[in-house]
């Protein structure tokens, strides 16, 4: 048997390894076995990619391979190891745009490697007549979809890092710009195959670095999970046009699977947020929402952690709904913590997650799972929305956007419509926050000043740590 044929055997095995990972990632009972099953699906590809280098450039192809794998296994190690959950999101981000680079990279390579053997060989090596054609709008649309999301990833890592303003970008025209970029691709990748050229290979690449920018800076904060949803799906096509320039089918079927994964998990989150597609890719989200900080809502009330003890000793019933201020505060250890001692009084504890909760879709769910909490207690926003109304007490962890009331009863906010958490309909409800600065949308919450809410501002981990202290 040949080295393509053995390394085609393992790409299917590491294709079959990566569909069991995404099956077991989607549960949190099999989550870890998932993430296990995606390792030995990579470990199997690398192997396999290393027997087709050894067969045909046993030399320095060997040689750049492995090195490259060190230096990249050594990097990926180094960032995993200091990175922090709040950390994550753009993490993430980052790592996109990296496997736009390289689909902005090997496209390059495609067109010229083909030209410099046509060139030597005197005619088309390889490919000729529609296979030709075929392979040039290959190029040509892997590059451009790798360069969107390079520029679109390192906008998003830019904005969730802080070091750029979460406000849309809003240039005059913008969405006839986005337009026009797009039927320039079309007409450029008709050109290229009928004419391929290097500066036509050149402009598509300047325009598609230019669009990635963009499409994501015109995009607002409140939109930026699905944002990061999004850029995940362009990777895995990017992947995908690879995979058809390499002629890999491990990248194909990897690639296919991450685009439709992450395309349909960006439409169940736009849908969550009452959202269409179209107008998360638009953008000019959040514009409005600077103006409605400074709307008067009256005054807010105060309760300290020992008064925030007696209230949760005293209820029956306690629904905690946390936000990216837990993620930043670190506070989910001490929120278990309060959990168990709190159900151990006899009260009925449970939480709820809204979809887009924190900066990353399931950023709750991986760190209440990471301290320990029980699954079963851990309630989707759909699941746990009509028991609002018979609960004691809610505790908002460093949420904001996701408990705003304005989203269901003020139809000029500019997040009307967005389904959140109806935690105003409990008994009381206290609301850990730094401050009464808005979120991350910034959009002013009017449940802070509502009559049965009452706000516990400090750090959220000092905070619930004196909670726990208090009922001791």
């Amino acid at each position: 048997m040949s080295a393509l044929s053995i390394a085609n055997a393992a790409y299917l095995v590491a294709a079959l390894l990566f569909i069991l990972s995404l099956a077991g990632l989607s549960k949190h009972e099999t989550a870890r076995n998932g993430v296990w099953y995606g390792i030995a699906g990579m470990v199997i590809a690398l192997a396999a990619t290393i027997g087709r280098v050894v067969d045909g450039h046993p030399g320095y192809g060997l040689a750049l391979l492995i090195g490259a794998v060190i230096v990249g296994a050594a990097i990926g190690l180094w960032r995993a190891r200091i990175v922090e959950m709040t950390g994550m999101p753009e993490l993430i981000a980052l790592l996109h745009s990296f496997v736009g680079l390289a689909a902005v990279l090997v496209g390059w390579n495609g067109y010229l490697e083909v030209e410099r053997e046509s060139a030597q060989a005197g005619f088309d090596l390889g490919y000729v007549g529609s296979l030709l054609r075929i392979h040039h709008a290959e190029v040509f649309i892997g590059i451009f979809i790798g360069a969107v999301t390079f520029t679109g990833s390192i906008v998003a890592f830019l904005k969730l890092s802080a070091r750029m303003k979460s406000a849309p970008l809003m240039l005059p025209g913008k969405n006839l710009l986005n337009v026009g970029a797009l039927a320039v691709f079309v007409a450029l990748t008709i050109w290229f195959v009928a004419d391929p050229q290097l500066w036509l290979i050149i402009v598509v690449t300047a325009l598609a670095l230019a669009l990635g920018w963009h499409l994501v800076a015109s995009i607002g904060g409140g939109d930026m999970p699905v944002v990061v949803s999004m850029l995940n799906s362009y990777s895995g096509w990017a992947a995908a046009a690879s995979g058809f320039l390499l002629n890999n089918d491990v990248l194909i079927v990897t690639g296919a699977l991450v685009g439709s994964s992450g395309a349909y998990l960006s439409y169940i989150m736009c849908q969550a947020m009452n959202r269409s597609f179209l107008s998360v890719i638009a953008g000019g989200f959040g514009i409005e929402a600077k103006a409605s900080g400074d709307e008067d809502y009256g005054e807010h009330r105060e309760i300290t952690a020992e008064d925030a003890a007696d209230l949760l000793a005293s209820a029956s019933s306690v629904v905690i709904t946390p936000g990216y201020g837990m993620a930043v505060a670190q506070a989910q250890y001490p929120v278990a913590e309060l959990t168990r001692k709190l159900r151990e009084k006899g009260v009925d504890v449970r939480f709820g997650i809204h979809p887009v909760a924190g900066r990353l879709p399931g950023h709750m769910n991986v760190l209440l799972a990471e301290a320990k909490v029980p699954y079963d207690i851990v309630l989707e926003m759909d699941e746990i929305n009509d028991d609002f109304e018979s609960t004691d007490v809610v505790l908002v962890i460093g949420a904001n956007d996701t408990v705003n009331p304005a989203a269901a009863e003020d139809p000029g906010s500019p997040i009307a419509g967005m389904p959140v958490l109806t935690v105003w309909e409990a008994k009381d409800v206290i609301v850990f926050k730094r401050s009464m600065a808005t979120g991350y949308a910034g959009v002013q919450n009017p449940l802070f000043f509502r009559d049965n809410t009452q706000m516990l501002f400090g750090d959220a981990k000092d905070r619930v740590d004196a909670i726990v202290d208090a009922l001791t």
